[in-house]
């Protein structure tokens, strides 16, 4: 059964109110509460994620909020929109508000921060995505877009991040085709040497690791070879496989292949791809799933059966690792996915294989051509086909619905199977979610003939000693959390969806269109609805949280929103006082985290030395002694993005977590400036109020209070209306 706890909400929205007056104007920012979301936890869930705060750009369907990265007391926000990076202030999350915009020449697809405060975005080619793309680099501390240099790497870099130690950035040179399939460029891993210090690299610093070495290999099961044109007959296999996705642990990288439905194995030292291996396939013979949109037509049933000779090809877009016992582990967010350029459509539904493919279904299968049955699924016509009988003696559809886990040379030791449709499916009876529905429509099963709730991307954190998946479902909508502690043994811990089910969005905006609304109207129908297709997660540990409450960014690309949820019941880190850990690393804590850039914060994995930023927050630079986000930290996690701000106390008067912080203002100010935090004695005592002050500030702080309280109160009033 869903609990709620409605009292510390409350008080996060109240003390948010009260920062409200002293901050910038808030650029569509939304406050809690205004949706009530659809939640479902186990009963002994060591925490619920609530909904913090939401940051609107009332763009429809555009990417405005994609990719997302947290530092210090910002998030970093792929705007593929407006071809940039938008950062926000956090401090406040149910107020955050733009301070800038990051652009260079190209469209932003992907952004990464080190802890130090080195930012870099990937930029494919705004003319030609075929072209060499760049790696942006930029200064994530400064008070303005301060950007330090470029370098060129391969064509369409689709996503970056930063390995564990800080020593590369790491990106996922896509090669997708031209979208006429005129021409079909190399796939490829650059591999970028960085700057010890905040500063961009040199083009002699980038190295491309390709997949020619491959070419003429046997290759191993479970993966898929190169398909359709084949544009380059000397290399087939390089310009067919396109990383999309990339997780770091050690020095290896590990780059998902979705198309190929593989992973392809980086040394970082040499820059050279080691090993690939295949993904493997589901069975779905044993594990079911919800293959059709009409069962029957116009009024589908739910109806989750096996079906043998049925496939499912993982395909995973999001990829992340962690470590268990020394040993290392990827999970993968197993959404699938088609190549289609040109005249090639690879893609069939079931019941068309004779059309649109390349003969019939073999005898055996020839029920499932029924709508009712697996007629309406869409297939790979590039496999299952059996030349020798002229027909398809096995179907392969796109993804696996699921998410996975292996181990770093291609064991699968874990897959969830049917659980997310399971899940969804008592959800639709229990709740207001609909099953299957797409990201811009409410139509029950209007995606059981694709590839179902198409789980999109993750994020993995530590909380008191133990590991959770947080996987974001890309249609409808929500991100669900797993205990993957145990590998070989996840369990279900709670599902979030902070979505509207009343409105079909994507038909009502057509239709204000057409009525001739204008950009405020369109906007505000937007927003209305809440987070419409999660593709970018990111984990953040208490001890780099501007509240000292772990939380969770979720990038949400069709409503173009960015929501901050907080892990409740997670543990709150405390503010520190002037001088009361002299013990702490000069320049801020270590990180135990397996990709410094992207998210994947708060694993058991490889610390490396990486150390955290130095200049915090907004308003203020955190001496050389913030120690806030040491190595382990409260929640146990190596806080690989923004850790070692002392924002992660001194914000706590907005966050809920008491009104007596280390934040100097007692009126709730984001200057968030701390003194010596190693030091004591007589520099933090010139800073101490006096007792002439202190009435004064008391004053202020229950005045505050006060209005935070009226101001809670007529919000939640408004929302009840």
């Amino acid at each position: 059964m869903p609990r709620h706890r409605m009292l510390p909400r409350a008080l996060a929205a109240g003390a948010a109110a009260c920062a409200l007056a002293l901050s910038p104007a808030v650029a569509l920012a939304a406050q809690p509460g205004e949706i009530a979301p659809v939640v479902d936890a186990v009963d002994d869930a060591p925490f619920e994620l609530s909904v913090a705060g939401t940051f609107e750009t009332g763009v429809f369907d555009a990417g405005a909020a994609e990719i997302v990265q947290a530092h210090g007391d910002r998030l970093f926000q792929v705007n593929a929109a407006a071809g940039s990076v938008t950062v926000i202030d956090m401090s406040a999350p149910s107020a955050m508000t733009e301070l800038f915009r990051i652009a260079g020449n190209g469209v932003a697809n992907s952004v990464a921060i080190r802890d130090d405060g080195l930012g870099v975005v990937a930029l494919e080619d705004a003319d030609d995505k075929t072209a060499p793309g760049s790696l942006l680099f930029f200064d994530a501390d400064a008070d303005e877009p301060v950007v330090l240099g470029e370098v060129t790497v391969g064509s369409l870099p689709d996503m970056v991040t930063v390995s564990p130690d800080g020593s590369y950035a790491v990106v996922a040179n896509e090669g997708e085709p031209a979208d006429d399939f005129s021409s079909d460029p190399e796939g490829s891993v650059g591999v970028v040497s960085l700057p010890g210090d905040v500063a961009a690299p040199t083009q002699d610093d980038v190295r491309i690791a390709d997949f020619r070495a491959f070419e003429d290999v046997e290759l191993p099961e479970g993966m898929r070879d190169a398909f359709g044109p084949i544009l380059d007959e000397e290399l087939p296999r390089s310009t067919s496989w396109e990383p999309e996705y990339i997780t770091v642990q050690g020095g290896t990288a590990y780059a998902a292949l979705q198309e190929a439905n593989a992973v392809a194995v980086v040394d970082l030292a040499t820059a050279t791809v080691t090993d690939v291996w295949g993904l493997g396939y589901i069975d779905r013979g044993e594990v079911p799933l919800d293959p059709s949109d009409r069962d029957p037509e116009d009024a589908p049933e739910i109806r989750i059966d096996t079906y043998e000779g049925l496939y499912g090809v993982p395909m995973p877009d999001g990829i992340s690792s962690y470590v268990v016992d020394g040993e290392t582990y990827l999970v993968t967010a197993n959404e699938g996915d088609a190549r289609e350029w040109g005249d090639y459509v690879e893609p069939a539904r079931v019941k068309n294989l004779a059309e649109d493919g390349s003969g019939p279904l073999c005898e055996e299968l020839a029920g499932y051509e029924d709508d009712a049955a697996l007629g309406r699924l869409e297939v790979t016509t590039e496999m299952g086909f059996d030349e020798a009988r002229g027909c398809y003696a096995e179907l392969y559809a796109f993804g696996g619905r699921s998410f996975s886990i292996y181990t770093a040379d291609g064991e699968r030791v874990f897959d969830s199977g049917a659980e997310f449709e399971e899940l969804t499916a008592r959800l639709s009876e229990e709740t207001d979610l609909v099953f299957n529905a797409g990201h811009d429509d409410n139509e029950p099963e209007s995606r059981s003939d694709a590839k179902g709730v198409e789980p999109e991307n993750l994020a993995i954190g530590e909380v008191d000693g133990r590991t959770y998946a947080f996987i974001g479902f890309e249609r409808v909508g929500g991100v669900i959390t797993y205990d993957i502690t145990d590998p070989a043994a996840p369990a279900y811990v709670s599902y979030i969806n902070n979505r509207s089910f009343d409105v079909s969005l994507a038909d009502a905006y057509e239709e204000l269109e057409e009525q001739g609304a204008g950009d405020e109207e369109l906007a505000a129908l937007v927003n209305s609805v809440g987070d419409l297709g999660p593709e970018g997660l990111d984990y953040i540990p208490a001890a780099a949280s501007p509240t000292g409450e772990a939380m969770l960014a979720v990038g949400n690309e069709v409503s173009g929103t960015t929501t901050l949820y907080a892990l409740d019941g997670a543990g709150v880190v405390p503010p520190e006082e002037p001088g009361e850990d002299e013990s702490g690393a000069e320049d801020g804590a270590e990180t135990g985290a397996d990709d410094a850039g992207e998210s994947e914060a708060g694993e058991n994995g490889d610390a490396d030395g990486a150390e955290a930023g130095e200049t915090g927050s907004e308003g203020g630079a955190v001496d050389d002694g913030a120690e806030a986000g040491e190595s382990g930290a409260e929640d146990g996690s190596g806080a690989e993005d923004g850790a070692g701000s002392d924002d992660a106390g001194s914000a706590d008067d907005q966050g809920g977590s008491g009104a007596d912080g280390a934040s100097e203002d007692a009126g709730g100010s984001e200057s968030g400036a701390t003194d010596d935090g190693g030091e004591s004695g007589s520099d933090a005592d010139d800073l101490a109020p006096t007792g002439g002050e202190m009435p004064w500030m008391f004053a202020l702080t229950g005045a505050g209070l006060v209005v935070a309280g009226l101001v809670t109160i007529g919000l939640r009033r408004r929302a009840a209306v």
